[in-house]
């Protein structure tokens, strides 16, 4: 059975001590997890030892890096490697965010070698994929998605278990449109369908697919009933206990 995974993107958000009470709420009201239904924390670099030592000990609630580099060390300032969120206590680290692609260029040559970065030190990847809005007003947006996938993951071979894919449609963020239910499934679906064809239905069936649009305490319980969607990866909402508490709750009873 796939796990169900809600993972917080703090972004550039939260200094340690907003990060430390934030985490400190959300414990207080965490419902009972279970190895099918867990919770990823990705805060910025510096708050990672930090929100790794306050869930340590506290089943199936793991800390995460929203990024890394290609390489596992060397001569290359302002950066972190994969090695080192290990050492930090990072579990999983989010690859391919939209506005990783958008703001620092980074493409889907660059994001494998990150993939192999993270598997190679024992970290679970989220790997972000999603399409414009141009795009989707193109009718464009399997392929686009599909050929996303397909550069930045399918080189691997046994690893694909440690993989988690994050979907998000990049036209409905601050467009003042929005993806309707039947739109995310469609696209997750479509996702799973391209799992399939690579790695076998079985492999794919295992593959946990989170919904990386606007989701709130109001609309994921609708969200999360979707057959395909396994989750959310939560920003602006992951930034206040109560709201987070909501989704997580409307995870856990999915």
């Amino acid at each position: 059975m796939r796990k169900k995974i809600v993972a917080a993107n703090w972004k550039m958000n939260m200094t340690l001590p907003e990060g430390n009470a934030l985490v400190n709420g959300i414990v207080a009201g965490l419902p009972a997890l279970s190895e099918n239904r867990q919770v990823v924390i990705a805060p910025p670099f510096v708050s990672i030892v930090q929100v790794a030592g306050l869930l340590k000990g506290r089943g199936h609630i793991h800390t995460a890096a929203q990024n890394c580099y290609t390489e596992a060390s060397g001569a290359y300032t302002g950066e972190i490697s994969a090695t080192m969120l290990k050492s930090a206590g990072a579990d999983y680290v989010i690859i391919g965010h939209s506005e990783r692609r958008e703001y620092f260029k980074e493409d889907n040559a660059m994001l494998a070698k990150k993939v192999n970065q993270a598997l190679a030190n024992s970290l679970e990847v989220i790997f972000c994929c999603g399409e414009s809005l141009e795009t989707r007003d193109a009718g464009k947006q399997n392929e686009f998605v599909e050929q996303q996938i397909n550069e930045g993951l399918f080189h691997l071979t046994d690893q694909l278990s440690h993989i988690v894919i994050a979907y998000e449609p990049i036209w409905a963020i601050g467009t003042g449109r929005t993806a309707s239910t039947e739109q995310a499934q469609e696209m997750h679906a479509h996702i799973r369908s391209v799992i399939a064809g690579k790695y076998g239905q079985t492999a794919a069936d295992n593959m946990s697919i989170l919904y990386g649009g606007s989701c709130k305490p109001s609309n994921a319980a609708e969200l999360f009933a979707c057959k395909d969607v396994d989750g959310g990866l939560i920003g602006g909402a992951s930034l206040k206990a109560d709201e987070f508490l909501g989704i997580i709750n409307a995870m856990v009873a999915s």
